[in-house]
């Protein structure tokens, strides 16, 4: 699609030298903000409860209906305000505000929370999406910014909404989801808990660590062998890994890890990256984003035990994989992937402080 950048101009293994700069930057920008307003194709994923229910992607969420589907849009609000917040430069012309403004409104928000209390869609975007809401949230919290307190204040019933349905969902999940796709339990749960901590919600917080640990505690010997699946963008072993480091003390988690992964331990420790065969492919493209979101759980496990500073170069070799080896503009790819990337980049930014 002639409106998205090559990411093979995107993307170089440069970029991980030093800290990000504005034509990286836009770079990275301008993939989402191409795409929040593009309503087709569109992937909707919810349930039709009657011929009422049949409306376009702009009617049913008219806040996140572009860039293929909700969580993508999602996510992708989440890489603009996050970019823009570093680099107002990005928007000198306040076009991207202005579109912000026009989509971000009261009224918006109320019809994206009608669609979510619909008796038929209570469980959409459990828990991928809801994560990825929280995470934009925090997003706009943290801006002090006019218009995203605006924004962060309209959006906030929803945000509210999601943790509501959290505190529902997690005592009556009596397994964790151990997939490599959206419905992984951990990775939903990760970001969840880094929003609780970021607004101070207490209740929240201790509800989501005693779910971690009830969930995953006893866990052993994680098979990293099996990984990845052919359609992966999360390592099952590696989020889980990475949302214990987040709710022991570094002694704690050190004993548990040896028992889930000891092989981590090893000097000699090694993972290699996802191949991805067809980047035209929705599904097998997943494995690129496979490759970003190891990165970053590796990066934050050696934050918490700075003994496994091996696992940075594991990590690195990822990074560069599919940096170095995404060499198209399809829109299967596109309008998703970047947001992985620079979570990663961050991330590894964020610890090497």
């Amino acid at each position: 699609m002639k409106y998205f950048i090559p990411l093979s101009i995107l993307f170089s293994a440069s970029i991980f030298g030093q800290n990000l700069n504005i034509e990286q930057a836009k770079k990275i920008f301008d993939l989402p903000n191409h795409c929040i307003e593009v309503e087709y194709p569109n992937k909707l994923g919810n349930v039709i409860g009657s011929e009422e229910d049949l409306k376009t992607p702009k009617q049913l969420r008219p806040i996140f209906y572009g860039c293929f589907d909700w969580h993508s849009s999602v996510h992708g609000f989440w890489s603009i305000i996050n970019l823009m917040k570093d680099f107002p430069e990005l928007d000198q012309d306040n076009s991207v505000r202005n579109k912000l403004n026009h989509l971000i409104t009261k009224e918006n928000v109320e019809i994206e929370m009608s669609f979510f209390n619909d008796r038929n869609n209570k469980s959409f975007e459990r828990t991928y999406g809801w994560a990825w809401l929280l995470m934009l949230q925090m997003e706009l919290n943290n801006w002090q910014d006019k218009d995203a307190k605006i924004w962060a204040n309209n959006l906030k019933p929803l945000s509210d909404l999601i943790v509501t349905r959290y505190k529902e969902y997690l005592p009556k999940l009596v397994y964790p989801i151990r997939t490599g796709t959206h419905d992984n339990t951990a990775f939903g749960l990760s970001l969840s808990l880094d929003y609780a901590r970021s607004v101070g919600d207490k209740s929240f917080e201790d509800v989501i660590i005693k779910n971690v640990n009830r969930l995953y505690s006893k866990d052993v010997k994680c098979n990293i062998a099996f990984e990845p699946s052919g359609s992966d963008f999360l390592s099952p072993c590696l989020e889980e890994a990475l949302v214990m480091s987040k709710v022991k003390n570094e002694e704690d988690y050190n004993n548990w890890l040896k028992g889930f992964l000891p092989q981590m331990f090893k000097k000699k420790f090694d993972l290699q990256p996802g191949v991805v065969s067809d980047r035209t492919d929705g599904h097998l493209v997943h494995l690129d984003g496979l490759n970003f979101s190891r990165a970053t759980a590796l990066f934050k496990i050696q934050q918490k035990l700075p003994s496994l500073k091996h696992l940075n170069g594991i990590a690195l070799n990822h990074l560069n994989y599919s940096l170095n080896n995404i060499t198209n503009d399809d829109y299967m790819g596109s309008h998703w992937l970047g947001t992985f990337a620079l979570y990663a980049l961050k991330t590894k930014h964020e610890i090497n402080k």
